[in-house]
């Protein structure tokens, strides 16, 4: 980096680093975890542009050790929503948020999201339902996405995390090609471990959340569960 040469990092790891200064002075950093034999050229053909990566992590990586343990998903603490900056902030490990998101991935290529549609928008609590979703490739390379659905609850019975994974797919783009995304969703994709410990959809307003992690949300709808 002192000679002023472009550096590019390759992490052979099996957990979440504070890379900070990485980040910040590297231009690039690819993620290899702990590869196979066939690493070498797998890592080559990423870096040269053959092989176009569409990976997400399933792991968050902090800014700092303070913030550990800090993983998705999470629930609302008392410093939630409170100001991290100035003499007396404070609730810094939320405000600040991760260096690199559960979910975040690079490509070579971009997507665009458009075209959010349930399949209605007040169910039963035992019923299914449709998401939909358009996902077009804008850029000019063939590249794979990953679409992630996340489901909000606005109010329960018991302290739930903000929002949960409740679905992902892959999907392989041309340039300019767009595609249809499905999920099904049911009870058990809305359901709660409530005080009694028994498994329970409650009645209220949820928040379907589509993004490309979990801190990339490009698109949200609103529905209600009803008895």
């Amino acid at each position: 980096h002192a000679t002023g040469k472009p550096v590019i990092m390759v992490m052979i790891n099996g957990q979440p680093l504070t890379i900070n200064w990485e980040n910040r002075y590297l231009p690039a950093i690819l993620e290899a975890w702990f590869p196979g034999p066939q690493s070498g050229k797998i890592v080559a053909e990423t870096l040269f542009g053959d092989n176009n990566p569409g990976g997400k992590l399933s792991i968050t990586f902090p800014k700092s050790i303070g913030q550990l343990e800090y993983n998705f998903p999470f629930k609302p603490a008392s410093h939630a929503g409170q100001p991290g900056s100035g003499p007396n902030g404070y609730g810094k490990t939320r405000v600040l948020g991760a260096l690199y998101p559960f979910g975040y991935g690079l490509s070579y290529t971009t997507f665009a999201y458009s075209n959010l549609q349930l399949s209605a928008t007040s169910f039963n609590a035992g019923a299914s339902f449709q998401v939909t979703v358009d996902v077009t490739n804008t850029g000019d390379v063939v590249g794979d996405e990953v679409i992630q659905l996340y489901v909000k609850d606005f109010v329960s019975s018991v302290t739930t995390y903000e929002y949960d994974l409740r679905g992902f797919e892959r999907v392989k783009l041309k340039p300019n090609e767009k595609k249809t995304i499905t999920f099904n969703l049911n009870s058990d994709d809305l359901a709660l471990l409530d005080k009694n410990m028994n498994w329970t959809v409650e009645p209220g307003k949820f928040k379907v959340m589509i993004g490309s992690s979990s801190e990339d949300i490009k698109l949200e709808a609103e529905f209600t569960v009803v008895n």
